[in-house]
């Protein structure tokens, strides 16, 4: 009955998972093509001169930059060609229509076909496009848009490197003010050892499985399996709430917004990851199917999903690289460990005999 529940699911799985890859949409809280990692830091330094009230930063891993203007007055960030790009004020967010960067920094890679009534030396056609007072966008002079390296860091690709000094121009009413940042290389990590590093712990975490499903070494492994799927699944929550407050996200109802409809499955998968581990906690029935289940999927969603960090020196998260990283590898370790311990008790659990009684037809 166990293995015919467990052909069933994996089967639903796969099903789910193909109609989640050939479904998916763009993200809407964090741009469509966010990194999942980088290896150039962008940095802002600052607004100069300084205007009280208006502050930069730089959101998903350097892939945007977020303008805040609660100056009371129209800020207008000046886009490739000296035009007029954006306008941010008590009004809310505006482009021009006319300007090449409206369409440009559509994307990362700024690959957006320009239509004819681009033009930067039209006169501004302004259309709104959000409420508040922030604006985010992709900016070419903010970004590396190469496909190889800067030369000095093909030179030495293990130092870090200062690509270049960069400013965004602005105008409050006729004054100039200009954004200032820096994009550096920084090397990055070396993603075969944190491999093997998770390799080895889901080894281990898998072994588990081994333990006898007999009372009391058996109940004592699924209650750690338990346990470490909890942890799996609150660091499976966590690291796309970090996503999203590097992406820009402010307070609760923000955050949710954006784990709603652009990271939704690493956050129900996380969720379900913890409540499967509390099941097998509380040692219920089908503990053991309900732990690989859940065990697969966050491995899946949340882990290989956000695997990329391990070859990256930048995460799309607030905190160290390294905390992010070790995040994912304990995400990783626990679903994936969970996944092939479940299955191995599964196997081992022992068969109920079938009922013996006198030959249907008696005795010869």
């Amino acid at each position: 009955m166990i293995r015919t529940l467990l052909a069933r699911a994996g089967l639903v799985a796969t099903a789910t998972f193909a109609a989640t890859v050939l479904t998916a949409a763009p993200a809407a809280a964090h741009g469509a093509d966010a990194p999942d990692g980088t290896d150039y830091r962008t940095r802002a330094t600052g607004v100069t001169p300084q205007r009280p009230g208006l502050e930069v930063r730089v959101v998903e891993a350097g892939a945007r930059l977020e303008l805040t203007n609660d100056t009371g007055r129209a800020i207008e960030v000046i886009g490739y060609s000296g035009e007029p790009y954006l306008r941010v004020g008590p009004d809310g967010v505006f482009e021009n229509s006319r300007s090449p960067a409206t369409y440009l920094n559509r994307t990362i890679a700024g690959d957006t076909a320009l239509p004819a009534e681009a033009d930067p030396a039209a006169p501004p056609t302004w259309r709104r496009i959000a409420d508040g007072s922030t604006a985010r966008w992709h900016d070419q002079r903010a970004l590396w848009q190469e496909s190889a390296p800067p030369a000095q860091v093909r030179a030495a690709p293990d130092r870090e490197h200062r690509v270049r000094d960069w400013t965004i121009p602005l105008r409050d009413g006729a004054d100039p003010v200009t954004i200032g940042g820096t994009l550096d290389w920084v090397p990055p990590p070396d993603a075969y050892t944190w491999w093997a590093v998770t390799i080895v712990g889901l080894l281990a975490v898998g072994a588990l499985g081994l333990v006898a499903a007999a009372a009391p070494a058996g109940a004592r492994a699924l209650s750690a399996l338990g346990a470490l799927l909890v942890v799996g699944g609150a660091l499976a929550v966590g690291y796309p709430v970090g996503r999203e407050l590097d992406a820009g996200a402010h307070g609760v109802g923000g955050v949710l917004v954006g784990l709603l409809s652009g990271q939704i499955w690493s956050l129900l998968t996380g969720l379900g990851a913890i409540a499967a581990g509390w099941y097998a906690l509380a040692r219920r029935p089908a503990a053991d199917f309900v732990v690989t289940l859940a065990g697969a999927c966050v491995a899946l969603f949340a882990g290989v999903g956000n695997a990329a960090v391990f070859a990256r020196s930048i995460a799309p998260v607030p905190w160290p690289p390294e905390l992010a990283r070790v995040m994912v590898a304990l995400v990783l370790i626990t679903g994936t460990g969970a996944t092939a311990a479940g299955v191995l008790r599964l196997h081992a659990a022992p068969k109920t005999p079938a009922p013996t009684g006198p030959h249907p037809t008696g005795p010869r």
